[in-house]
C-alpha cells in the first residue's frame, strides 16, 4: 500500500510546481521576489521536491538556496533536478520538519507555498517565518481559500482553517504583514492542476502489472477527481502573495 506521500509524487510528476500555479506564472513570482536579492539566501519550507528552488538558481547564478522538507524521496528528487540544472553546489536539503528548522543566519527571501498545513495553518507559518527573515526580506506565501460555499466534505476534507481571500488578508494585516505583490491562480491554473494531479496517477497506474499499487492509484485518481467535480471546484481558490513584515 502507498502511502500519501508516495501518490503526491506521483500525482505532481507533470506539473511544473505542486501548486495550482502556471510555469509562467512561477517565473513572475520569482522574478518578483528574487530581483531584491539575485546574490542573496532564499529557504524554501516544506520545498518537496524543489521546483521553487532549483528554477530560482538558475535564474539566478550567485543565489543560494536551503530546502527544508520531511519527504526524504521528495527531497532525493530535488537533488536530482539540481544535479540536471547544474545547480547542486549552491543548494542544501535538509530532511526535517519544518518546525524544528533553525538557522545561524537569517535569508533574504523564504518560500512556502501550499505548505502551510505543515505549520498547522496560517498564522503558525507566519510566526515560525518571521525570525528566519533578514531586514527587508520577503515572504513568497501561497495559500488556498474558497471563493464560494463548499460542500460540508469538501470543507471537512481543507480544514475547518480555510477562509475566503479577504480572510487571509484580514490575518495579515493583523499580524503586521504587508502585501507587495501578488497572483490568484486563474480558473485555466485551477484546472490545468487538477487534470494534471489525476491524470499523472493515472497514467502511472496504467503502465503498472495489475496489483494493489495500480488499484490503489486509480481508485484514488476517480476520487480526487469526483470531488473536485462535484464538491470543491466552483469554490476553491489558491492565493500567492508576496510579503514583508512591518519593521
Amino acid at each position: 500500500m502507498m502511502d500519501r506521500r508516495e501518490i503526491g509524487r506521483i500525482a505532481h510528476r507533470d506539473h511544473p510546481v505542486a501548486a495550482p500555479v502556471s510555469d509562467h506564472s512561477v517565473h513572475r513570482l520569482l522574478e518578483r521576489q528574487l530581483r531584491r536579492c539575485p546574490d542573496g539566501r532564499v529557504l524554501d519550507l516544506g520545498c518537496g521536491e524543489s521546483a521553487w528552488l532549483v528554477r530560482a538558481l538558475t535564474m539566478c547564478p550567485n543565489l543560494r538556496a536551503v530546502g527544508v522538507d520531511t519527504d526524504r524521496a521528495s527531497l532525493d528528487d530535488g537533488r536530482r533536478a539540481a544535479e540536471r540544472a547544474g545547480v547542486t553546489d549552491r543548494i542544501a536539503l535538509h530532511p526535517i520538519d519544518v518546525r524544528d528548522f533553525e538557522a545561524a543566519e537569517p535569508f533574504d527571501a523564504v518560500l512556502s507555498v501550499g505548505a502551510t498545513y505543515a505549520f498547522g495553518g496560517l498564522l503558525p507559518t507566519l510566526d515560525a517565518v518571521r525570525p528566519l527573515l533578514a531586514p527587508g526580506g520577503t515572504l513568497l506565501l501561497g495559500e488556498s481559500y474558497w471563493t464560494g460555499q463548499p460542500t460540508a466534505h469538501a470543507r471537512e476534507f481543507f480544514g475547518d482553517d480555510l477562509t475566503d481571500l479577504p480572510g487571509i488578508l484580514a490575518t495579515l494585516r493583523a499580524t503586521g504583514w504587508w502585501p507587495i505583490a501578488g497572483h490568484i491562480s486563474t480558473r485555466e491554473e485551477l484546472d490545468t492542476y487538477e487534470w494534471s494531479w489525476t491524470g499523472s496517477l493515472t497514467d502511472w497506474a496504467l503502465d503498472q502489472p495489475p496489483g494493489p499499487d495500480r488499484t490503489q492509484a486509480l481508485d484514488t485518481a476517480t476520487r480526487h477527481r469526483t470531488q473536485w467535480l462535484h464538491e470543491y471546484r466552483d469554490a476553491f481558490g489558491f492565493v500567492t502573495l508576496l510579503l514583508r513584515p512591518a519593521a
